[in-house]
């Protein structure tokens, strides 16, 4: 059973307890990321319960979140990290990945993925880096 984790700062919360999660507030959100496209909120659900998902909260409302996809012993990949519009520029975003980094069940993994088009500069900052051997991965990509 994962541990659930929770950390407050100011006024907001960041929180692993899958019941806060608001697929609605989620959804909105990802509507706006340019690697979400076309999720339905019954995706997007489906995918929560089968995840780690971290959310920031002010309050009730969701406003952040970050999903990590793990076998807990080896392998995470960390995806759909997302800031509100109206909560940028407060050092969210460091907050999210350090609460990430720092959780019970994802030490030790050997190996951390994520993809990202525009914020390399963000996650270098906790150390990852680009492939240094692209050419061992592959990928297959159905849509």
């Amino acid at each position: 059973m994962l541990q659930t984790l929770e950390t407050h700062r100011d006024n907001l919360t960041i929180s692993t307890d899958p019941a806060r999660l608001d697929v609605a507030a989620i959804t909105d959100m990802l509507t706006r990321a340019y690697w979400a496209q076309g999720r339905t909120p019954e995706m997007i659900a489906r995918y929560l319960r089968h995840s780690l998902t971290f959310g920031i909260y002010d309050g009730p409302r969701q406003v952040g979140l970050a999903r990590v996809v793990s076998d807990y012993t080896t392998f995470a990949w960390l995806c759909d990290v997302f800031v509100h519009e109206d909560y940028r520029g407060r050092g969210l975003g460091k907050w999210l990945l350090e609460t990430v980094h720092s959780h019970p069940d994802l030490q030790g993994l050997r190996r951390w993925m994520l993809a990202t088009r525009d914020a390399h500069g963000l996650y270098s900052q906790y150390g990852w880096v680009p492939l240094e051997n692209p050419e061992r991965w592959m990928v297959k990509f159905d849509g």
